[in-house]
């Protein structure tokens, strides 16, 4: 079989052909055998067993869980393995659910179908099948697979197998076998379809001599297989049907199939025979109760006639004439039964009761309306061709229309012109919205007019007979509907009506039912005698009598309607005169066609391409021919970093602007008409139209007619009749457009020929007196009265353009005088302008004087608003800004507040704390109150979370109790951390109470979803709707002086030893305490002085103290509340306001969130202090002074405890056996704890003391510098020697007393740790590692001290930055000088810690270590291109399952990784609930919180805790800037770096929770998305 692609020899093909045939019959026979108990008598065997099996099978009605319910219940079976049943039969088709005796299978089918009936009202399908038959079907199956592979090695292969199928049986009336296949197909499962199609397609279709004979068999049958799929309840995606695309989309094959077997015939009777159920007694259609289902399955006929017609035939034979008529003429059997269907009546009294249904009518129109306009163009491909069918789709209108001449007639008069026609009302007589035939006629006479054939139409159709009137009455009744809909006179007909009047106008149906009513008329229009067509179209209108001067009353409501009447009749006559934009009617191309489509929208406003290529009509193969002249009208703006690029008008087609637009809607109508309002001095006269085609030539007569002068007439002269209610302005714009459209064509026709020869006398019968009464008026003094009307100033310049067009008309039509008329012409122009500048100027100046007066109001608001900013400035600035504004608290004794000597956050020389009086505004109660330690408290609205933005080592696998968890340490890695964000929003602690529990009570009595978790405490900030979880009390900065003699003195004798020492005193006298009686022991640090009797347990005091703070109660109970709620959802566990660990849980976050500020500060290149958002800076300042009174809340012993094991890792003394080593933690947590702790010191039993400013100055800056030296140790320790060193600097200072530290310590680690490094690499090292960790000091320094910090770290200065962090935080910027400083004291500390063998196994495992800068965290490399991504999603398998199904593969944008999303295969159990693999994920991936991509629809999904998410815009866009959620226009996308960079900063400023909030309460649904299962 290896080496069958070369040419086959004689032999295998022999062999094949012998053998083929009987495969064949096997697999045929085997797949359609009906007997469920027996085989044929040729297979069977001599012992027989009795083994059967109860085989169920698929079916659309029944769910999954349906089917579930029923399998546990008769077969008594576990959930698991009647879900694995039921994911197999929804596969395959069907499935042996039990096996055993024939009695026992019966039973179990009975069993089954009665369960299922409990469910739903079809029973399943069950058999009970002998095990024989079984084996042998799917042996069937299995040799149908092998031939598929088979023919795929040959083509000679291939055609034996066709040549097979399709022999008939000598003697036998059965078809061939693959007809009775085919035949069969509705009644075989999923499993065996699947099989059968593949097989067709790898056999026949590869082969085009065969393509056509399978194609020969489908139609023959084409009836049959139609008919059992549409009762059948599989998808058409599985049924033999749905083949057809394959076949009738074949140009050569589609000609062949109408040829030989008029194919097209075949569809239209197939479709006549499928509906017969919904005709009604007239044989029309009628779709009242249709099903749904039903007809869906019924599109799929209708679009198979689309695919037959969607290739024109180049070259016509007699017989594809022949055979075309006969598919027409079969086409219009159908169309004769859409002609009128549906029809309705007027409810007049009461409103109807039961909305009829519309839709299936309304769908069937929208399916039909390409397969139309193919039909008209096969006709229009030959001129013969088409007037035989104008012929018989002229008989067809005709035969509907029978009734037409028989009933009663009406007379009507008007200006001396009578009518006589057929006495109908559209307001009390039936009407129908369907004239499928009637718009055919049009359509084809429009393909005439353009091959210019119009005149040879009567050798086909005799004028006899053409009788016009009839063509327009349907068309024109149903505009009528649409007239009278919107005068409001159908109300009482409920919605179905006004879909209908939507869908008829609608972009969607328009081509083929109201554009197609439009040019009817103008056939009328064209054909009729002017006045009698007015006549008609007053009559139907049901004017006629509104301009016989017989209406006077009073009654609003029908002035009201007649009013809407008559706008609408204007309307159309507008339409039919002045829309000439069709090819055939107009000299014009399609491309004008869409390009004044497109202008025409953009007139409305700006728009995205999307919305532009909606508003467009689509042909056969949905085009909307948008690009190829978009560009020549408008141009394309590019979209920011959210919402879309659109496209705007260029102006030079602004003249092409129609005020009366055929295709725009009411709503388009109004918008158009602001649009005008805005360029407000100018007229906006018709653009000139294009020259009407010669066969509608004719219908410019309608515009100088006797009784189109008499409707405008009497329509100014209400206008200037004071007592006259039946105009309106709108109607006035309507007769003037009319007047304008006619001396426009005057003029155009003036200008083409020689005056005598133009008949068109639109100006005459304009300046003719009305009646010869003595006061009578022609329009033009009718106009010049009109302009005096003060309510018509807007129409103005409108009425000076018509005075001055009649004065041109006027000029042409004299122009025999030639010279005498350009001399006074221009004169009489020139009047004309100076009057209307004049005008103009009024108006300008007018305008001016307004909006100077406007100008003096705003900037009286904007004073008043300055007012109150000064007064209420707290509000407006953030603290930082107004450092020395003003009156702070320090004013006794005023330091220059910005003397350089003020920026140093620590040590003696500490600058003064910046405080100012802080009055807030609660958001709830609107009341002020000043923030005191002693008053009530003030609460900011935050929610904690728990975060992963810095993590170094992402999915790490995460302790999901935190039962066990000691969260003193933070690892390096930084893997977890819980972030405090706040929206900056004050409250007061009792207002916020009130508010949460009218929240709680409120979410009970509700019904939908609730968008957040009470249980959890969320509630959303009452003001700008964020989602938050618990609240910050606002606590002052308490300020501290240092006076600079004291801290002189001090200097003196506290050296960082002397530190040391006092503090191991200090603990090991609490140790003392608390052993009560055991020996001390004493931690020896240093030999000598240990005598001195001074260093003993109190000495710590003798730097100064001072009395604790007293905070009032109510404060204190907002800092308990916090801080559990802090520990709870930091460590996942319940609230316990007595867990020791809530203190570290405090600490914690303070730290974390301070680096996730600093963090995100540096990735956007912001400075550390001007740039901060005022809620971050609230939420620090917040932050940091609730942490110093959360130490007071606190048993005192306990924080002791913590400080004790945190000084522990700096100072090896204190050393006990769960100290971590030096290089796994995170040594900034330990120096915010170790701060924020260190006051516990000086707690003693008998009074409640604490460190007096100077004492807190020393202890802050020996623990930071501690601290710092240790940092940088862990720096030089990981630092990564793998980096090329390439660039050699001059040694600095810096490096070679880098060069000599890095030597020293390397004798300390036993040479873990080489010394070759070049200093100036070590120096530059250290300096990139330790900024992060600096910055973030200066940050925490700050908020707990209040000292206002060094200019270049307000400002963005990246060179000042490093030196300004230095001497803010007391360090030299030569930070080896620290070690010199201190090395006495220092060098027994380093020796000790490089020594810990923890630390030396940490240096050997290489991997594991974290080196610093820590690498920031971004949203991984996305392509550029989304086409790769698709190409990746469509590589991935699931990993648990092994079928080739569809799955949603979902991309991690945290890490990567590629999900299998809603799929029950990869859902995983979580404390007991199921949860989907991406919810699973991202509690590992993000704790909780994560950004998925869907691949497959380009949307992103932003997801939190278990059962929250939503959508997100993707950062992919098309080129017109615009993205494509579900794929649906396909358009290539390419990766937005701005939009995917938004995403990554909503992402590192912790607002996915927010985001999910916000877009929940935007988009609240009943039954949202089971995010769970996500």
């Amino acid at each position: 079989m290896k080496n069958l692609r070369c040419p086959l020899n004689e032999e295998v093909i022999a062999q094949a052909r012998k053998i083929f045939p009987s495969v064949i019959k096997y697999i045929v026979e085997m797949t359609i055998w009906e007997e469920e108990k027996e085989l044929p008598p040729e297979l069977q065997i001599r012992e027989k067993n009795e083994r059967y099996y109860c085989v169920l099978f698929n079916d659309e009605h029944h769910s999954y869980d349906h089917v579930i319910y029923s399998l546990q219940r008769a077969l008594d079976c576990e959930l698991a393995e009647a879900q694995l049943h039921t994911t197999a039969i929804d596969k395959e088709g069907r499935r042996a659910v039990k096996a055993g005796a024939f009695a026992a299978c019966q039973e179990a089918k009975e069993d089954i179908k009665s369960h299922s009936e409990n469910v739903s009202q079809h029973p399943l399908h069950v058999e009970v099948l002998h095990s024989e038959v079984m084996a042998h079907q799917k042996f069937a199956l299995r040799l149908g697979s092998w031939m598929n592979k088979i023919m795929s090695y040959s083509s000679d292969f291939r055609q034996i197998f066709c040549q097979a199928c399709l022999r008939e049986e000598p003697g036998s009336e059965n078809p061939c076998l693959i007809s009775r296949l085919m035949l069969w197909d509705a009644k075989l499962y999923k499993g065996a379809r699947k099989i059968l199609h593949e097989l067709i397609f790898s056999s026949f279709f590869m082969e085009m001599e065969y393509k056509k004979f399978f194609a020969m068999e489908f139609v023959k049958y084409y009836k049959q297989l139609q008919k059992e799929y549409i009762s059948d309840d599989h998808d058409r995606s599985i049924s033999v049907t749905a083949l057809s695309v394959q076949m009738f989309t074949v140009p050569t094959l589609a000609r062949h199939l109408i040829e030989e077997q008029n194919v097209i015939s075949v569809i239209n009777e197939t479709l006549l025979e499928v509906l017969p159920e919904y005709l009604d007694r007239n044989n029309k259609f009628n779709f009242q109760g249709y099903s749904q289902d039903k007809l869906g399955r019924v599109y799929a006929v209708i679009c198979d006639l689309k695919y037959i017609l969607i290739s024109k035939p180049t070259v016509w034979t007699e017989r594809l004439r022949m055979q075309f008529l006969e598919g027409f003429r079969s086409f219009l059997k159908i169309l004769t039964c859409m002609q009128g269907m549906e029809e309705i009546r007027r409810q007049v009294g009461q409103h109807i009761e039961v909305d009829p249904d519309w839709e299936a009518a309304i769908a069937i129109q929208m399916q039909l309306k390409n397969i139309l306009l193919m039909f008209q163009e096969w006709c229009a491909c030959d001129e013969e061709l088409l007037l035989v069918a104008y012929k018989e789709c002229h008989k067809a209108v005709m035969r509907c229309s029978s009734s037409f001449t028989s009933s009663s007639r009406t007379v009507v008069q008007l200006c001396g012109h009578t009518l006589e026609t057929k006495s109908y009302r559209v307001s009390e007589d039936l009407v129908s919205i369907h004239l499928p035939l009637s718009r055919t006629l049009a359509g084809l006479h429009v393909r005439l007019s353009r091959l210019g054939a119009v005149s040879r139409l009567h050798e086909f159709v005799p004028f006899g007979d053409f009788q016009v009137e009839i063509l327009v009455e349907y068309p024109l009744r149903c505009l009528v509907l649409v007239a009278q809909v919107v005068a409001e006179m159908w109300r009482r007909n409920g919605l179905s009506l006004i879909s209908q009047v939507f869908y008829y106008q609608d972009v969607k149906c328009r081509e083929e039912m109201y554009d197609k009513d439009i040019i009817m008329l103008q056939i009328g229009a064209s054909l009729m005698d002017p006045n009698k067509f007015l006549l008609l179209v007053l009559q139907r209108y049901e004017l006629a009598d509104a301009f016989n001067k017989t209406v006077s009353t009073k009654d609003q409501d029908l002035i009201k309607q007649y009013n809407t009447l008559i706008e609408e009749m204007l309307q159309v006559l507008i339409y039919i005169v002045g829309e000439r934009y069709v090819p055939g009617v107009g000299n014009v191309t399609k491309e004008e066609v869409t390009m004044r489509e497109i202008i025409h929208l953009l007139c409305i406003e700006p728009m995205p391409h999307s919305a532009i290529a909606k508003n467009l009509p689509e042909n056969e193969n949905n085009e909307t021919g948008l690009e190829n002249v978009i560009n020549k009208v408008a141009t394309f703006k590019k979209p920011g970093v959210s919402g879309h690029g659109v496209y705007e008008l260029k102006d030079e087609s602004l003249k092409d602007f129609n005020m009366y637009f055929y295709h725009y809607s009411k709503t388009q109508h109004s918008k158009k008409k602001r649009r005008k309002q805005e360029n407000k001095d100018e007229a906006l006269p018709p653009p000139p139209p294009p020259e009407f085609c010669p066969a509608f030539s004719k219908v410019v007569n309608l515009l100088n007619c006797d009784i189109m002068m008499y409707i405008l007439r009497t329509i100014f002269e209400r206008a200037v009749d004071t007592d006259s209610n039946l105009w309106t302005e709108g109607m006035l714009q309507m007769a003037f457009h009319i007047l304008a459209l006619g001396l426009l064509e005057e003029k155009q026709q003036l200008q083409k020929a020689p005056e005598e020869e133009v008949t068109f006398d639109f100006y005459h019968k304009a300046s003719r007196l009305g009646s010869s009464a003595m006061n009578a008026q022609n329009i033009q003094m009718l106009l010049e009265k009109l302009k005096g009307i003060p309510q018509l100033e807007g129409q103005k310049d409108m009425i000076t353009w018509i005075l001055q067009m009649f004065d041109t008309v006027k000029r042409l039509r004299e122009k025999s005088c030639l010279i005498v008329a350009t001399t006074s012409g221009s004169e009489s122009i020139k009047n004309d302008e100076i009057t209307h500048d004049k005008e103009k100027a009024e108006r300008k100046r007018k305008a001016e004087a307004a909006r100077l007066h406007r100008q003096k109001i705003m900037a009286q608001m904007s004073a008043l608003q300055k007012n109150f900013i000064e007064t209420h400035k707290l509000m407006y600035d953030s603290t930082s800004e107004m450092s020395g504004k003003e009156d702070s608290i320090m004013e006794e004794e005023s330091t220059p507040a910005v003397s350089d000597y003020s920026r140093i956050a620590l040590g003696p020389k500490r600058g003064p704390s910046v405080t100012e009086k802080e009055v807030l505004t609660c958001i709830l109660c609107q009341e002020e109150q000043e923030v005191k330690i002693e008053n009530n408290a003030m609460v900011l609205s935050a929610c904690v979370q728990k975060s992963t933005a810095l993590t170094q080592h992402r999915g790490k696998p995460i302790e999901l109790s935190g039962e066990t968890l000691d969260p003193l340490f933070m690892d390096p890695d930084l893997a977890y951390g819980t972030y405090t964000g706040s929206c900056g929003h004050v409250m007061h602690a009792v207002c916020w109470q009130k508010y949460f529990e009218a929240v709680q009570l409120s979410s009970q009595q509700r019904i939908h979803v609730d968008l957040f978790d009470l249980e959890s405490g969320e509630y959303l900030c009452p003001l700008c709707k964020s989602l938050c979880n618990t609240v910050i009390p606002i606590i002052p900065l308490q300020p501290q002086r240092i006076s600079s003699e004291d801290a002189e003195a001090v200097a003196q004798h506290m050296t960082l030893a002397r530190w040391i020492q006092t503090v191991l005193a200090r603990i090991s006298g609490y140790n003392m305490k608390h052993a009560k009686g055991e020996n001390p022991t004493i931690p020896v640090l240093f030999d000598q002085g240990m005598g001195d009797s001074a260093l003993e347990f109190h000495s710590i005091l003798s730097l100064g103290v001072q009395s604790l703070i007293k905070y009032s109660n109510s404060i204190k109970e907002m800092v308990i509340l916090f801080a559990t709620t802090i520990y709870r959802i930091g460590l996942k566990v319940p609230p316990d306001e007595t867990d020791p660990r809530i203190p570290m849980m405090t600490w914690s976050t303070c730290a974390f969130t301070i680096q996730a500020i600093e963090n995100l500060l540096g990735d956007e290149g912001k400075p550390l202090f001007g740039a901060l958002q005022n809620r971050q800076h609230n939420g620090l300042k917040a932050l940091m002074q609730f942490a110093i009174a959360q130490r007071i809340t606190a048993p005192h012993i306990l924080i002791q405890k913590h400080l004790i094991r945190l000084l522990s890792v700096v100072l090896p003394n204190l050393k006990s056996e769960d100290t971590p080593c030096l290089l796994s933690i995170d040594l900034f947590h330990v120096l915010v704890g170790a701060v924020l702790a260190f006051p516990s010191l000086y707690w003693d039993d008998t009074v409640d003391l604490q460190p007096s400013s100077i004492s807190s100055s020393y202890n802050h800056v020996y623990l930071f510098h501690l601290i710092t030296m240790a940092h940088m140790l862990q720096i030089l320790l990981t630092i990564d020697t793998g980096l090329p060193l390439d660039q050699v600097q001059e040694e600095s200072e810096e490096a070679r007393s880098a060069s000599s530290f890095l030597a020293e310590i390397s004798q300390y680690t036993s040479g873990c740790i080489g010394c070759g490094i070049p200093g100036w690499y070590l120096w530059v090292s250290l300096k990139n590692g330790i900024t992060p960790y600096l910055r973030c000091a200066a940050l925490f320094f700050h908020y707990l001290l209040g000292v206002t910090p060094p200019e270049e770290l307000l400002t963005n200065s990246a060179e000042g930055e490093y030196s300004a962090l230095c001497s803010y935080l007391s360090l030299p910027t030569n930070l080896f000088l620290l070690f010199q400083e201190y090395w006495d004291t220092i060098r027994p500390l380093l020796q000790r810690w490089c020594a810990d063998p923890a630390l030396l196994n940490c240096l050997k495992q290489k991997s594991t270590i974290v080196r610093y800068p820590r690498k920031r965290n971004s949203l991984i490399e996305l392509p550029d291109d989304y086409s790769c991504l698709l190409n990746q999603a469509s590589h991935f398998r699931c990993p648990r399952s092994a079928d080739d199904e569809q799955k949603h593969p979902v991309l991690c944008l945290f890490c990567g990784a590629i999900l299998c999303s809603q799929n029950i295969c990869c859902q995983e159990i979580v404390n007991g609930e199921e949860v989907g693999a991406c919810i699973f994920h991202a509690l590992h991936c993000g704790a909780g919180v994560c950004i998925f991509l869907k691949i497959r629809e380009c949307t992103v999904v932003l997801v939190e805790g278990k059962a929250r998410g939503c959508a997100y815009p993707a950062p992919y866009l098309d080129e017109y800037g615009e993205t494509d959620p579900g794929l649906k226009r396909g358009n290539p996308l390419h990766l937005s770096r701005e939009r995917y960079r938004k995403l990554h900063l909503v992402w590192q400023q912790h607002c996915i929770i927010e985001e999910i909030a916000r877009s929940q309460e935007t988009n609240q649904m009943l039954f949202g998305f089971n995010w769970q299962l996500l």
